[in-house]
């Protein structure tokens, strides 16, 4: 999976590396079409602004990826586990950052814009974090038998994180569409990859305990 989804993400960084013109023609076409809306509906603008830059903003999610690993080593002793979600995120960020600046994608301009950010577009680092810390935390949850209403509840915590996050950075005019799925896409494949890494020999590491 990981391989696969690895593989979507490098289509599309080629497609917006050579400014594809289909790719470009649909981004610029929802993309001016959120943002008229956007600046008609200052109230929802208002809560996407507050939702993005403080509840789903990379520094909060890595804070919530933070406080799993020391819950992780205080109530489990999890050492790797916790390690291995610390560095999962770090080499995150640095893939988030390192594809900015190879890709060197401008974002969005507009006469009147809602909303400003830095950096390149391409891809949307706060779609990217959203997937690899609601990714991670939704398999660690996962792997301790979690009870039904508590997981149906985590999974549409996540699912409407991880989307609403993008819808967010699109309404707000900062992010073309694709940016947001390319980070979509390198999200699942870091989370994927991790995966494996943790599983992969299993002997002497932590086991999750069922049924609690």
């Amino acid at each position: 999976m990981a391989a696969a989804l690895g593989a979507c993400f490098l289509v599309l960084l080629i497609l917006v590396a050579l400014r594809w013109h289909p790719l470009v023609t649909v981004d610029g076409g929802i993309s001016r079409t959120t943002h008229r809306w956007a600046v008609r509906d200052h109230e929802l603008t208002h809560v996407f602004r507050v939702l993005t830059d403080w509840v789903w903003d990379p520094t909060t999610m890595r804070l919530v990826c933070a406080a799993a690993a020391v819950w992780l080593v205080w109530r489990r002793a999890a050492w790797w586990t916790a390690l291995w979600l610390g560095i999962t995120c770090a080499v995150a960020a640095l893939v988030q950052q390192f594809v900015k600046a190879v890709v060197g994608r401008p974002r969005p301009v507009w006469p009147n814009p809602v909303d400003s950010a830095h950096y390149a577009a391409f891809p949307s680092g706060h779609a990217l974090t959203a997937t690899v810390v609601c990714g991670l935390l939704l398999w660690l949850l996962h792997r301790h038998g979690p009870r039904p209403a508590l997981w149906r509840t985590a999974v549409a915590a996540a699912l409407v994180s991880v989307v609403g996050v993008g819808v967010t950075r699109v309404w707000l005019g900062v992010h073309w569409p694709s940016d947001v799925l390319g980070g979509w896409l390198a999200g699942a494949a870091l989370v994927a990859a991790a995966v494996t890494v943790h599983e992969w020999p299993r002997d002497g590491r932590e086991r999750p305990s069922r049924g609690r």
